[in-house]
């Protein structure tokens, strides 16, 4: 009897497999990073033009995944049906291509996507995706020149939660909130941290092209090449770490006194815990409370020049000894990341509004641990927007502490600013982020119009000297 003929394989873009492949495992689980995904080995091993494919792809899905579905909705059979998730994701990959992207043809969309759909075991399914999303190549793409003046047609546009952009009407202007929001919906720059300024010429030999940071003089962007490619990021000599971020360990401490003890609180991944090393010859305790991450901080840490300056210990920053210990503490805490939803962008997926009351009583009880370990300052920061994680925090256990005081962010940056840490232009860019407390916050996209950056909040806590007797 003959062998019937084999099926013919499914062949799909090593990009689109990738990207399909981590938006199923984002879907899967609530604990799983785009950022991390993108970083993994996979990627990793794709040519450099796959491997921005791959990430356009994973992010602008995520980034467009309410307009997305929106959209699908209106051409499926039955409106409301619940899809399988690999179909779900089928749709949304070839959707965005044909409404996001210019240089995809959209037959390419159209069949790779069919192409996943059969992959992943659906071949009937695959002829609905192929209906559907021939329908949706008819339409037009959306208009993003102009947005909406109203909470709900500004998150309708963007592809924002409502209840959260009414959140950053409220708190911020409408004006603000579309800014946000913009800021959202575009593809973050690529910061670098240069241990060495002499790192940029041999960056420039390997085809790297840079721009000087918006804020600091060690921060660059990186405008083209393959940074990951380079012996110096290979070696940890050049890190990739978003500018606020980098600004957020800049602020340790007065830069006229060396502390004698620094504590990094919630240390992983660790750029924030290598900056600090940069900036201070002193020991440094980097504090993280997972087992997985502590155990890539510990990775991470051996292998930079700092290992033997840096020691990294399991534990709860919130269960901190009494005794005053150390001198400067970071306090860069868990948070909503709504600052961070280009970058992190399954974020606005996942978060619910009563999450940022658990948020909360969390950095409440981290700030409370660091205040009870310290005996100088504290930084305490998120990557958050959000009032009750930022200066709620701050006014609630200060209250609860009356030796310790809020002292001015500004005042820090301008000492920072006198030893050449910041650029010239520090002043003007962050003036308008500072409130009356002393506090900052950095909101998405107000470093510059060409520039791309995340949101960060920032207050600095000084212990008082004990009062005299009288």
């Amino acid at each position: 009897m003959p062998k019937p003929p084999e099926k013919p394989s499914i062949n799909v873009s090593p990009a689109r497999f990738e990207a399909f492949t981590i938006l199923m495992e984002l879907e899967r689980s609530v604990h799983a990073h785009a950022d991390d995904l993108l970083r993994g080995p996979r990627v990793t091993a794709l040519t450099p033009q796959d491997r921005n494919l791959c990430t356009t792809l994973v992010l602008g899905t995520l980034r467009w995944q309410i307009c997305l579905d929106t959209a699908i909705r209106t051409r499926l059979a039955k409106p409301n049906a619940k899809l399988d998730p690999a179909i779900r994701i089928a749709l949304r990959l070839g959707l965005f291509q044909l409404h996001y992207l210019d240089r995809i043809p959209p037959h390419a969309a159209i069949g790779e996507s069919v192409s996943l759909a059969r992959k992943a075991g659906h071949e009937h399914a695959s002829r609905m995706v192929n209906a559907v999303l021939r329908k949706l190549s008819q339409d037009p793409k959306p208009d993003l020149a102009a947005l909406p003046e109203n909470p709900t047609g500004l998150a309708t546009a963007t592809a924002h939660p409502q209840w959260l952009v009414e959140r950053w009407v409220a708190h911020y202007g409408i004006a603000t909130a579309q800014a946000i929001c913009n800021n959202g919906q575009r593809q973050p720059e690529l910061d670098l941290r240069l241990e060495d300024s002499a790192i940029e010429a041999e960056l420039a030999a390997a085809g790297i092209a840079l721009a000087p940071g918006a804020i600091l003089s060690s921060a660059r962007r990186v405008l083209s090449g393959d940074i990951t490619a380079t012996e110096a990021f290979r070696s940890g000599r050049v890190r990739i770490q978003e500018e606020g971020s980098q600004l957020i360990a800049e602020l340790s401490g007065d830069v006229t006194q060396q502390p004698e003890r620094i504590l990094d609180c919630c240390a992983a991944p660790g750029g924030k815990t290598l900056i600090l090393a940069e900036r201070n010859r002193t020991p440094i305790t980097a504090l993280e409370v997972s087992p997985t991450r502590c155990e890539a901080l510990r990775s991470r840490i051996a292998g930079s020049r700092f290992a033997a300056q840096i020691e990294v210990v399991q534990g709860d920053a919130a269960e901190l000894s009494a005794e005053p210990k150390y001198d400067l503490i970071l306090a860069d805490v868990p948070c909503s990341g709504t600052g961070t939803l280009g970058r992190n962008p399954e974020i606005r997926h996942r978060l619910q509004a009563a999450d940022l009351q658990r948020h909360h009583e969390r950095q409440c009880a981290i700030l409370r641990g660091a205040l009870s370990a310290g005996s100088g300052r504290v930084i305490y920061s998120t990557c958050s927007l959000e009032p009750e994680e930022n200066s709620a925090v701050v006014a609630e256990v200060l209250a609860e502490h009356p030796d310790w005081r809020q002292i001015s962010v500004a005042a820090v940056i301008w000492e920072l600013r006198e030893e050449g840490t910041m650029s010239l232009a520090s002043d003007e860019t962050l003036k308008g982020g500072y409130a009356e407390d002393g506090s900052l916050t950095i909101l998405p996209g107000s470093l510059g119009p060409d520039v791309q950056s995340d949101g960060f909040f920032v207050a600095i806590l000084e212990k008082q000297p004990p009062t005299s007797p009288q």
